[in-house]
């Protein structure tokens, strides 16, 4: 039996991955945001949308994972984030709806919405629904305005639950960096799916234009949190403030900031990859260099003695991987369940290989009686 620290870390991480893995696949938000721009025609349009398409269920998955994951090795959390800042959490759950409804119906006979109101939903889903989340995990560097009482039931600070977010600017900077970062991801996948040299040529220049803003919004946002003071806890769970935190724990975890200098290495060289050369396989290092950044951003988030999800209005409210995870024997049952990950993420690949096997071309598009 493994002792609870070492599980507290181990699920912490688990956590992080999935949150890396979650930032990768909303790549599909970031196609579904080109639709008006690379489409020349509604041909065009059509095969944009089925490329895409074909894998929304796989974000959305990845979504559902990634809380059903934070419900049961940090209940607490779950409790405090998606029950207190719970007008945030539906406006992005609302978000993903319209993205279902507009695949589902966008073709469907007798629409009397119309095709455009259902790419609009689907333009919403990519863009605020991306900034929202990106938003959202801001506030594990900047704090939340809550507290928990001795029943540790937790008691939001304002009415607007979440959304008061929306005032401070500096959680713009990961959500804006988000939006533009699904973008890259999603021109990048369609360079790679769909078999049309005008789209494909398009979307390489979409990959250099939202890099170069991208990256003003990515290095204000490290320069944020490697410059603000952190939330510390001792051996007995006191929170305080400490000057430069977050900088400190990459010193300190070296292992964690080599990870997130090779992804943001790997990131660069798939924009290289994917604007300036041929290739069509750069959106394989901008998955990897995608999750390795955004794991690496979740974990010293969390680790090294680190409130990751803290409360500036009550300093010892704040949650750590300590007080707020499952009990010793929960976390321990998991862990062998979660040994069976791999044969989920096996799945997947051999489900990506499957649809992706065949390029996505105008001729199929025309035919296909099924499409979105």
């Amino acid at each position: 039996m493994f002792s609870l620290e070492i599980l507290q870390f181990y699920w912490w991480f688990i956590v992080s991955l999935l949150g890396g893995l979650l930032v990768f696949m909303m790549f599909v938000q970031g196609g579904q945001t080109l639709i008006f721009s690379l489409a020349k025609n509604e041909l065009q349009k059509d095969m944009i949308i089925n490329s895409i398409g074909r894998k929304w269920e796989l974000t959305f998955t990845t979504l559902v994972m990634f809380g059903g994951a934070c419900f049961a090795a940090f209940p607490l959390f779950y409790a405090t984030s998606f029950g207190g800042a719970y007008w945030v959490w539906l406006a992005i759950l609302f978000c993903f709806i319209l993205q279902a409804v507009s695949y589902e119906y966008r073709k469907k006979p007798d629409n009397f919405l119309g095709v455009k109101t259902y790419e609009i939903f689907l333009y919403i889903n990519g863009s605020l629904g991306v900034i929202l989340i990106g938003m959202a995990v801001s506030t594990f560097f900047s704090g939340s305005d809550f507290m928990l009482n001795e029943r540790n039931f937790v008691d939001w600070q304002t009415p607007w639950r979440g959304l008061e977010a929306l005032a401070n600017p500096m959680l713009y900077l990961l959500g804006l960096a988000m939006f533009f970062l699904s973008r890259i991801g999603g021109a990048l996948y369609l360079i790679n799916n769909i078999n049309d040299e005008e789209l494909r040529a398009n979307a390489r220049k979409a990959v250099l234009k939202n890099t170069i803003l991208f990256l003003p919004f990515f290095l204000a946002f490290l320069f944020w949190i490697l410059t603000k003071d952190g939330f510390e806890y001792d051996a007995n769970g006191v929170v305080t403030l400490s000057k430069y935190k977050y900088s400190l724990n990459l010193v300190k975890m070296p292992m964690i900031a080599l990870a997130m200098t090779v992804g943001i290495v790997t990131v660069l060289y798939s924009v290289f990859k994917g604007a300036f050369t041929k290739s069509i396989h750069a959106i394989f290092p901008y998955g990897l260099g995608v999750v390795l950044v955004v794991t690496s951003l979740f974990l010293i988030t969390g680790l090294n003695n680190t409130a990751f999800y803290p409360s500036f209005s009550n300093l010892q409210s704040s949650l750590t991987i300590k007080n707020a995870s499952s009990s010793h024997y929960t976390l321990n049952v998991m862990a062998y369940v979660s040994l069976l990950v791999p044969v989920v993420l096996g799945y997947i690949f051999v489900v990506w290989r499957a649809i992706d096997s065949k390029k996505i071309t105008k001729e199929e598009i025309k035919n296909d009686q099924h499409a979105y």
